[in-house]
């Protein structure tokens, strides 16, 4: 799978409208979960972590072990998908995270907790998606449990394997089984929309354009 192609040529609604043509039409995330910069965008494949709520931290709670070992482990174009219930306290992600992460050449994170150290992250322009911005930090709050285990992100399931793709307008995520069937056909997508965007810009009509390809 080329993902930077897939980066620089697909975009979030193409994807999603290519899922919903093949039935699958629960795939985009629910509102909530935005980039830290809107340029931003999210490709590659999930890494799934899941976050329970805590009160306290000690050394049998060792709060960031299992954190620690899932950031170390990613691949190349992997994104951690940190799944914190949208407990908004929990702040998983950093600055100290995305630069290892990024050294890994990791592809971002995506989480429905917090997520600080923001300006440090955009200036590191490394794709963080993440339902909340603030300054707490996960300890005493919040401990990764199990990673690479199915979950559910905003209201869509995700498992390690599937593809995550975000930009501006949201995020989608694809089931592993079905990622290269949809990948060709939104490219073919993309192909097709910017014929008619041609024909749109040289004056045909919506309605002849859609006769013709039926995008919309």
């Amino acid at each position: 799978m080329n993902f930077q192609e897939l980066k620089h040529t697909l975009y979030s609604a193409v994807i999603s409208d290519t899922l919903d043509s093949m039935g699958y039409l629960n795939q985009a995330l629910s509102s909530g979960i935005r980039p830290l910069d809107d340029g931003m965008i999210l490709c590659g494949l999930a890494r799934v972590g899941i976050y329970m709520k805590i009160y306290h931290d000690d050394e049998k709670v060792n709060v960031y072990e299992h954190e620690i070992a899932l950031i170390d482990s990613l691949q190349p174009n992997e994104v951690a998908v940190l799944l914190c219930h949208q407990h908004h306290e929990i702040a998983p992600w950093g600055e100290l995270l995305s630069t290892r992460s990024q050294y890994l050449k990791a592809a971002g994170c995506l989480t429905d907790g917090s997520v600080r150290d923001v300006k440090r992250i955009r200036q590191m322009n490394f794709p963080v998606f993440a339902g909340n911005i603030g300054p707490l930090d996960s300890k005493h709050r919040g401990k990764l449990m199990w990673y690479d285990v199915p979950g559910k992100i905003h209201g869509v399931s995700v498992n390690s394997g599937d593809f995550i793709f975000g930009d501006v307008d949201g995020v989608v995520i694809v089931p592993q089984q079905i990622t290269a069937e949809v990948m060709e056909k939104a490219l073919q997508k993309v192909r097709e929309e910017n014929q008619v965007r041609g024909m749109l810009e040289n004056g045909v009509s919506l309605a002849k354009t859609f006769e013709e390809h039926g995008i919309l």
